[in-house]
């Protein structure tokens, strides 16, 4: 599997990312946060699902990979990461991806889990709620969610059951991707600041 890798590597922190289901490791988005992050002292390694990594290849779109293989290559990349030294390891991503960090988190024994917008249920479809597992996880986490992101908006999280292992960060006016709106004030980048911030604050670096 190819790896994008930001930050030290002596480190006493290495991070794995995801993507989200539509964009890839060198999105803006995911950009953003492992430049961020890696400028905080932190390891930071991207990698691509194997379906993105084909559409990558080809110039087509695909749709996600059935979720055994999205496990599979996470599994995949926390091996060869623990290969690649000491470093306590976390896991995490955009969406899709922090999903699927957040289903086998306990399983690895990572020492933390970071979910950046998650799914907590599809777009207008509050009733299906993918939540089930959050509410028995024992990984420290971190799930950073824009107050008007439609898979999980604040009221509707609020009655949600999650483990006490899970703390909430809300970006302002963010959406799915933390984007603010025009009339808001706020910029996309430093929505994504903030989220940095809070994942810095959370491994303890700050």
């Amino acid at each position: 599997m190819h790896y994008l890798v930001d930050g030290p590597a002596n480190a006493a922190c290495h991070l794995i990312l995801a993507h989200g289901a539509g964009d890839g490791p060198e999105s803006p988005f995911m950009t953003h946060l492992a430049v961020g992050l890696a400028a905080g002292g932190v390891r930071v390694t991207r990698f691509a699902f194997p379906y993105m990594a084909k559409a990558a290849r080809s110039g087509r779109r695909r749709p996600p990979d059935p979720a055994p293989v999205l496990l599979a290559a996470w599994r995949e990349a926390v091996a060869d990461a623990r290969g690649a030294g000491p470093a306590r390891l976390i896991i995490g991503g955009k969406s899709l991806g922090g999903r699927m960090a957040s289903l086998i988190a306990d399983e690895v024994g990572a020492a933390g889990l970071v979910c950046l917008g998650y799914p907590f249920h599809p777009p207008g479809r509050p009733e299906r709620l993918r939540t089930e597992h959050l509410a028995r996880l024992r990984t420290p986490a971190l799930i950073c969610q824009g107050t008007r992101d439609p898979f999980g908006r604040p009221e509707e999280v609020a009655g949600y059951r999650l483990s006490p292992a899970i703390r909430l960060a809300w970006i302002a006016d963010g959406d799915h991707s933390l984007k603010p709106t025009k009339t808001s004030g706020r910029t996309w980048e430093a929505n994504l600041d903030q989220a940095v911030a809070e994942v810095l604050a959370i491994l303890g670096v700050t």
